[in-house]
This record gives C-alpha cells, structure tokens and sequence, in this order.
C-alpha cells in the first residue's frame, strides 16, 4: 500500500511539474509574441517616410532686451531668421561655415553661447537672444569690446563677433575670469586671419580690468 501511494504521489509531481512547464511555456510564448509585434511596429515606422511639419510659424523671443515676433519656417535657422527675417537685420553673427565648427555666429541664448547656424529657430520661442548689437548701452562698449578694439583684435572682422559673445558669456558668469579662462571660453572660436595673439592680449587686458574694478 505504501508502496502505490509513493508511485501515485510521485505520478501527481510530474504532472504538476508538466502543468507548470506548460504554463511557463505559453506565457513565454505569447511575450515572445508581442515583442515580435513590437518589432514589427518599429520597423515599419522606421521603413515609413520622415513626417514633416509644412508652413511657416510665429515665435516670439526677447532679442537684446525687446520683445521679437517673427515667422519663420520650422527650418530655419535663428541665424537666418536674425539675418534675414527681422524688420531691423541683426548681421553681427555672421555665417561662415555653416556646421557650427568656427563660432563665428555665436551669440547668447538665455546667456549660454550658442551657435545661431546650428540653432533652429523654433527652438528659442519664449527665452532670450543677445547678440553684439545688444552689447553696448548707449555708445559706451563694454569691456570685452573695449579690450578687442585697443589690442587690435580685428582683421576682416567675420570671427569677431562670436569672440566677442564669448569672452561676454564667460565674464558674465565669472567677473573675476582669469585670462586663461577667458582663452578657453573661446575654444570653439577660430579666425581664420590668425590674430590669436592680439585676441589673447585683449582677455588678459579684461581679465586685468575686470580685476581691478573688483577690488
């Protein structure tokens, strides 16, 4: 009697083990399932053609300290809505390279650095843009503009600008910026005439302004 007891206990094991594996099995299955249909999804969306959004749309920004509307296409970029789409051109950020890699058209969004080319328009709906135009208050140029003008800082003048936003960003946040961090702040800036020397001599003359206005 123990014995057919023990054989039909074990027999019942199995059985609920097979239930188990069964279960197992199809709850496996049918997640497989659903994430075959997911990938099916997926891959017909990224198989589909690009959406894109058509006409022209208003903004509005505040622009050196003014309230700005204008409309724009959802392609263009701030540096050609500056340029070319305010009533008043704004064409102190110029446009050179057009990849964002000489930052001759940075000016500052909500007083970060940007490079307007690589910016779209769209995207500054609401916050504000400062460009050089914006910079001096009446007639008087600021430090950073004073220190480019007496050290010679210019040759054409196309790379000028974005140095000019970029020392005025890094002062802004630091007043005390030493020369090399106003150096390195213009990382991203080139000029192509080669007057390096004459731009670094105008951070150091900031720097020692700066400086001596703290004290």
């Amino acid at each position: 009697m123990a014995g057919r007891k023990r054989s039909r206990d074990v027999a019942e094991g199995r059985e609920r083990d097979a239930g188990l594996s069964r279960r197992a099995f199809l709850k496996g299955a049918g997640s497989v399932a659903a994430g075959g249909a997911l990938i099916q999804e997926v891959a017909a969306e990224a198989a589909s053609p690009s959406r894109t959004i058509d006409g022209a749309t208003t903004i509005e920004f505040t622009l050196n300290g003014a309230k700005t509307e204008v409309e724009v296409e959802p392609r263009t970029t701030l540096l050609s809505a500056l340029r070319s789409h305010l009533a008043i051109p704004h064409t102190a950020a110029k446009e050179v390279c057009d990849q964002g890699s000489c930052g001759a058209c940075t000016v500052l969004l909500d007083d970060e650095p940007v490079c307007a080319c690589m910016t779209l328009a769209v995207l500054v709906h609401g916050r504000a843009v400062r460009t050089v135009e914006g910079l001096a208050v009446n007639g008087e140029l600021t430090p950073v503009q004073r220190a480019i003008a007496a050290e010679d800082g210019t040759m054409c003048g196309f790379c000028t600008p974005g140095f000019v936003m970029s020392m005025t960003a890094c002062v802004e946040r630091n007043p005390a910026a030493s020369a090399q961090e106003l150096r390195e702040a213009c990382r991203g800036n080139l000029c192509r005439c080669g007057t390096y020397p004459h731009l670094f001599r105008a951070a150091e003359r900031v720097s020692r302004e700066l400086t001596e206005e703290i004290r």
